[in-house]
């Protein structure tokens, strides 16, 4: 039986998107049109690695927004285990409120990166830390809107879509059609999943809004977040114009190939695998991340 991720495509959020520079990430607010209810969509916590220092200011704008705006908080949700930037979920939901939720694979990048990072037992790989963990074709809503999670696995295990009316958080299962897609050369990563999964996206209907969770600016243009499907379908770099899969698994192997590491893996996945909180202190009231030599 085929699964049907459709929404009521009637219902169209407002949108809110929060640039942050320092990663490329675009955080999000979605708006119910039919009531103050809203979600927050793969927030931003600040980190200065070479300090070692944590701030919220990107986080602090969001909260702002919606207390400004005389909104309700109901969902955190994070579209993945992000390798470049740090949640502020736990942050925001302190002050805001809501549940926290994430793609159930969770527990296979627990396991994973659990492994890598040598965390004792006491880290628990069972995704507890977060408020709610959807399979593929669970709906929930916001207030009255209407949505559903899409498993959208390639990038990582744990990749979900969220539709929500006629728009769609696509976490880094795309980028704009000028940008392409994501690389799947991570641990759990698979470069043919990652083309299933966005052939699953491109099925939507074609005027669905798609809202990407990074952005680089290619060929020096304005930073931009938000296409249709149908942008996509036509014009994506990597996948756009009936390219094949064998043709893209060949480009996407190498080219991953010859990426970097992001500059924030190692604090990011050790952060974002607790949903967002720090590692625990020691006896001292202090907090370390561990750098795993040879270990990504």
């Amino acid at each position: 039986m085929t699964q049907s991720y459709a929404t009521d495509h009637a219902q169209k959020p407002e949108v809110t998107g929060f640039f942050d520079p320092a990663t490329n990430t675009i955080s999000y607010v979605v708006k119910d049109p039919g009531s103050p209810s809203c979600a927050i969509v793969d927030s931003v916590m600040d980190m200065d690695y070479a300090a070692g220092r944590i701030t919220y200011d990107h986080a602090d704008r969001m909260i702002a927004f919606v207390r400004d705006h005389g909104l309700t908080l109901e969902w955190l949700i994070e579209t993945h285990v992000h390798a470049d930037h740090l949640s502020a979920a736990p942050y925001i939901q302190g002050v805001l409120g809501g549940r926290l939720g994430i793609g159930r694979n969770i527990t296979l990048v627990q396991e994973t990166f659990g492994k890598i990072f040598n965390e004792g037992t006491e880290f628990q790989r069972d995704g507890s830390q977060f408020d709610r963990l959807f399979d593929d074709g669970d709906r929930y809503r916001i207030g009255t809107l209407d949505c559903v999670a899409m498993h959208t696995p390639g990038h990582t295990p744990a990749c979900m879509t969220h539709v929500m009316g006629d728009a769609a958080f696509v976490g880094d299962t795309l980028f704009m059609p000028d940008g392409g897609s994501a690389r799947a050369d991570f641990p759990g990563g698979d470069a043919g999943e990652l083309y299933d999964s966005i052939q699953k996206v491109l099925a939507l209907p074609g005027d669905t809004r798609l809202f990407m969770c990074h952005d680089y600016g290619p060929n020096g243009r304005d930073i931009r977040w938000e296409t249709t499907v149908a942008e996509e379908k036509a014009h994506n770099i990597h996948v756009g114009g009936g390219r094949t899969k064998d043709e893209f698994v060949k480009f996407r192997t190498e080219r991953d190939a010859q990426l970097a590491m992001p500059k924030l893996i190692i604090p990011s996945l050790q952060v974002n695998m607790r949903g967002g909180e720090l590692p625990p202190a020691d006896e001292t009231g202090k907090r370390f991340l561990k750098v795993p030599l040879n270990g990504l």
